[in-house]
């Protein structure tokens, strides 16, 4: 009876404890966590471009300005409209001094179509989520993107 009275005390204690880590500033805006500084990152729309093999998003610019050198990056994202579930993170390519992720019309002969990397996502606080991707990425460039919209949230690994 011991333990298990221990064991409630120490699940009701561990349930009480509140995140006091640093918040973002602005809701349902992903930021890179380096350990208490927050980098946001950066926020574009992703112009559609139809091509004969397949579709490109292509978003301006060669290098995200939001940069990390951890290839396990800590990502917070407090919610405001946007539920953090509906994020997925793929990598870009750069190509001609903009980044683009490419889905080809037929994946299933075409290895190189771009495909979504995993995220853990987990709760932190009411409205506050912490995603990580579920294994390390290499270095290159990456955009978390809302299923449905052409809003990416992009940066870099190095």
């Amino acid at each position: 009876m011991r333990i298990l009275a221990i064991a409630i005390a120490l699940a009701a204690s561990l349930a009480a404890q509140k995140y006091d880590g640093p918040r973002p500033d602005k809701p349902d805006t992903p930021y890179l966590q380096h350990a208490a500084k927050l980098v946001p990152l950066d926020q574009n729309e992703a112009k559609e471009e139809k091509r004969k093999e397949g579709t490109a998003y292509v978003t301006p610019g060669a290098a995200a300005k939001a940069r990390t050198p951890l290839a396990e990056p800590i990502i917070l994202f407090e919610t405001k409209t946007l539920a953090p579930e509906r994020l997925s993170l793929y990598r870009m390519e750069a190509k001609g001094g903009s980044r683009e992720v490419f889905f080809f019309e037929n994946p299933k002969k075409r290895k190189d179509s771009s495909k979504v990397l995993r995220l853990s996502v987990t709760k932190v606080a009411a409205g506050l989520y912490k995603l990580e991707p579920t294994e390390p990425l290499p270095n290159g460039e990456y955009a978390l993107s809302p299923a449905d919209s052409n809003t990416v949230f992009s940066f870099t690994i190095y």
